[in-house]
């Protein structure tokens, strides 16, 4: 872990490869921010992790660069490879961008699975067979229950996004079952801006021997995070 006294690391001395290194270069991401900076080599090692982080510590970066980085190691691009499960539509729209600017130079495909969108349109954005997932719980659910040819069942990563949100009584059913409908043997990643009973209660049901990291809001400052955010191209804002 990153003590305070520890000089910041840059994207390159994390261990990432030299593609990813350069798509943070091109996005202005000059240095990984806390969150990153502990999350991302753990990841690396193939460990689960949890992240305790406020919205805006950089909590995007810090799931998708080691997924990323896994993809590329993956002997030829896998269908369906991480799905991320966020509360809100917006959130999940922000953070398919972030897949989609970093992933760039290695042609990574997205689908956005949430409600208020057509089931037909994201169906067959699902036919195309993208590398990511990002959803809300309820229609990702919905997809896996009615859109043929679509299953999770060779998944390797499972994110969790803002899970003290997600664990709601609007989500936590449809939760559940999709935890049912994907494999054990995954990486996974829970990310939470606070560890109350029901996200200690996932963790022990979803993560295996999990690194804890947790992102103090002095290191995740705002005006950082826009440093980072500043440079993504037009589209991805």
């Amino acid at each position: 872990m990153v003590e305070e006294n520890e000089e910041i690391k840059t994207f390159k001395d994390l261990g990432l490869a030299e593609s990813l290194v350069e798509a943070c270069e091109k996005l202005g991401w000059k240095t990984p921010l806390k969150i990153q900076a502990e999350a991302i080599p753990l990841a690396l090692e193939g460990k689960d992790v949890i992240g305790l982080a406020q919205t805006g510590s950089g909590k995007t970066g810090a799931f998708a660069l080691p997924i990323l980085h896994a993809l590329l190691d993956a002997p030829r691009p896998k269908d369906f490879f991480a799905c991320v499960l966020s509360p809100t539509r917006e959130l999940a729209i922000q953070i398919a961008e972030q897949f989609e600017a970093l992933g760039s130079e290695i042609g990574v495909k997205c689908a956005v699975l949430v409600g208020g969108i057509d089931m037909v349109q994201q169906s067959i954005k699902i036919a195309k067979q993208p590398h990511i997932i990002v959803g809300t719980p309820g229609r990702v659910l919905d997809h896996l229950k009615n859109t043929k040819g679509f299953s999770l069942s060779r998944l390797k990563y499972l994110v969790l996004d803002e899970a003290d949100r997600l664990l709601n009584e609007d989500f936590e059913e449809s939760l559940n079952e999709i935890l049912q409908m994907i494999p054990r043997e995954r990486r996974t990643f829970l990310f939470s801006a606070t560890m109350t009973k029901k996200v200690q209660k996932l963790k022990r049901v979803c993560l295996r021997n999990p690194v804890k990291i947790e992102a103090a809001s002095k290191y995740s400052t705002v005006d950082t995070l826009k440093q980072q955010y500043r440079f993504l191209p037009a589209k991805h804002k």
